[in-house]
């Protein structure tokens, strides 16, 4: 069988750009080792054009969040699923200062489609926002799981994905250019399989640093319509139900939750919200593909033909890929180079 294109990985990066490949008219075969812990299949999915402690606007943001909730949807179309979830996010704030600063970056046409309102007193009974709090709008969350498994049934009753634990040397280059893996000849081949990218020696090079990410559900007596974020976020699922995350730890890199980091979002969902956890329904860890600078990493590789790297797109590839992914196919079809601030070539020097 020959493909235009071999995408090792199937997580939500490997998904996104496989359906773009897919709509741009190309052939695409897939390769997933099939982890039910993968990153995707954990993440809480938000997009948020305004984030960190200083709340500032994410890079691109004007450019990223047009092409958000029309991507998904397509998606959500083809797959005949629901995983698309636009809803509000509201960040208390902490003190009179940080109320006023917002008051007057409301004003400012930069944050036009951002803001949706500035309250300068408590909105929700509940959360504890005694300053008051903003209310940010072009947000929400895609249900990853959902998505990635959907797709994964979708490739699979096409016959468009493998899964199979795949090492370095599956791949043979033949004489053309073009790369071999078992029967399929692909005219190019891209790694799109988070962290375990750095496992070859392909891409060895680039600084990832992966992430541990750890993510409660709770029960509790509490009900908000949007996503309340301050130190943690809290998702409303319904019912009662939230899911509540995450945690950062670069130093203990392991898929074993732990007690240190259940109790660091308790406590800081309980800063957030004045309601007590009545019961903790599931509790789950990912690992996040991360990149020193902070930003993705997308590009040919520099010597060998044929091969790419989509990857490294740490708590933002909800946001970052439908964008990318495009910017992704104009470089591998027409030699488009991306965004100097994602492009692979930031990292040639370790190389």
């Amino acid at each position: 069988m020959e493909v235009d294109f071999l995408l090792i990985g199937q997580g939500l990066a490997g998904t996104v750009l496989s359906h773009r490949l897919i709509q741009k008219g190309f052939s695409v075969h897939l390769i997933d080792d099939g982890d039910p812990n993968s990153s995707s299949k954990i993440a809480a999915g938000l997009y948020n054009p305004v984030t960190g402690r200083n709340l500032v606007k994410t890079w691109q943001a004007d450019a990223l969040f047009k092409e958000i909730e029309v991507f998904y949807r397509e998606m959500e179309v083809l797959l005949n699923k629901k995983f698309v979830h636009p809803v509000g996010i509201y960040r208390p704030f902490v003190s009179y200062e940080e109320q006023n600063e917002w008051v007057a970056k409301s004003a400012d046409p930069q944050f036009n489609d951002y803001i949706d309102q500035v309250f300068s007193q408590t909105r929700n009974q509940g959360v504890k926002d005694p300053f008051g709090g903003l209310l940010l709008k072009s947000t929400g969350y895609i249900d990853t799981r959902e998505l990635v498994n959907g797709y994964e049934e979708w490739l699979k009753e096409r016959n468009l994905l493998t899964n199979y634990v795949m090492s370095e040397n599956d791949l043979v280059q033949t004489q053309e250019g073009h790369w071999q893996f078992k029967d399929i000849l692909a005219k190019k081949v891209v790694f799109a399989n988070g962290i375990q990218a750095r496992n070859n020696s392909f891409f060895d090079w680039i600084p990832f640093i992966p992430v541990k990410g750890e993510i409660l559900t709770v029960k509790q007596d509490f009900f908000s319509s949007e996503i309340v974020n301050r130190g943690v976020f809290r998702i409303d699922l319904g019912g009662g139900i939230g899911k509540v995350g995450s945690t950062y730890n670069n130093s203990e890199v392991n898929l074993c939750p732990t007690d240190a980091g259940k109790m660091e979002i308790l406590d800081k969902l309980g800063q957030l919200i004045d309601r007590e956890v009545v019961e903790i329904l599931d509790h789950q860890v990912g690992i996040r593909p991360g990149i020193r600078d902070r930003l993705p990493v997308l590009g040919k590789h520099p010597s060998k033909d044929n091969v790419y790297l989509f990857g490294g797109f740490g708590a933002k590839g909800v946001s970052f890929m439908p964008y990318l992914s495009d910017q992704m196919v104009k470089l591998m079809v027409w030699g488009e180079e991306p965004h100097k601030e994602v492009n692979i070539n930031r990292f040639f020097k370790y190389i």
